[in-house]
């Protein structure tokens, strides 16, 4: 079964690479290229996996980051530095990838001043006085302060793969079967339902069949887009826990238009 997907969330390869650095913890200007590399393409293979049509932008990435670490791990002979100039100085190839990074980080900061203006000027009345409690209530349920992004959700993911893969092969379909978004976010909250609102992001797929997995990894972003279910993480690395929100328990299956 084919697909092609655009998923507005995953923002290109440098917000990808920005997010691993922060979530490893390491120094931007002293990137430890094989780590970096070897989580990079973990979520690549997870995209191939969903068949993002965006996919193609961060293999060029992929390419980069191998190309850095081949030229990391090539050693220098005696004679090539007898060679060089005294005062020749080795650039490092990691030098013009660091400068994309932080040029990115700084566009990327002020975007997100400049939204936080916006949304503070949008709360700002020219008029009397009125009671605007019930406005930042309702405005603390449109945007809730999730603890994770696109980018935790597609390694989870992938960590979910491996599991299933490691217990027995996923599943292909000769016949064509058409899988409902829709209908797969009905699944998804029904299920929560029956664990009391609450369980592991895991759980969410019972099945082995891939094209089941992706429709559901789908419906689970919509479903968060929707703030129907709000996803956390209790620190790095641990698995994410799905929540129905206190005020979606009532949706009903003709919701999801």
């Amino acid at each position: 079964m084919s697909y092609e997907v655009k998923v507005q969330a995953f923002e290109g390869p440098l917000d990808l690479l920005l997010h691993l650095i922060h979530r490893l913890e390491i120094d931007i200007y002293d990137i430890p290229v094989s780590q970096i590399t070897s989580q990079y393409m973990e979520h690549i293979r997870a995209m191939q996996v969903l068949e993002l049509n965006e996919a193609s932008e961060y293999l060029v990435m992929a390419a980069t980051l191998l190309a850095i670490k081949s030229k990391t791990l090539l050693p220098v002979h005696e004679s090539d530095m007898e060679d060089l100039d005294y005062d020749y100085v080795e650039e490092d190839p990691r030098e013009e990838l660091v400068s994309r990074l932080v040029e990115y980080r700084k566009f990327k900061e002020a975007s997100l001043q400049l939204k936080e203006l916006e949304m503070n000027r949008s709360i700002i009345y020219t008029k009397a006085p009125t009671d605007l409690s019930a406005y930042q209530q309702a405005e603390a349920v449109e945007n809730p302060d999730l603890e994770v992004n696109a980018y935790d959700m597609l390694a989870a993911f992938q960590k979910m793969l491996r599991r299933k893969q490691l217990k027995a092969p996923l599943s292909a379909r000769v016949a064509r079967q058409e899988i409902s978004i829709k209908d797969q976010m009905t699944f998804i909250v029904n299920r929560l339902k029956t664990t009391k609102g609450r369980t592991s992001f895991a759980e969410l797929f019972p099945s082995n069949d891939k094209s089941v997995l992706v429709v559901s990894f789908l419906s689970v972003l919509e479903l968060m887009k929707r703030q129907v279910i709000q996803v956390e993480q209790e620190k790095n690395f641990t698995d994410l826990m799905v929540e129905l929100r206190k005020d979606t328990w009532n949706y009903e299956d003709d919701s999801f238009e």
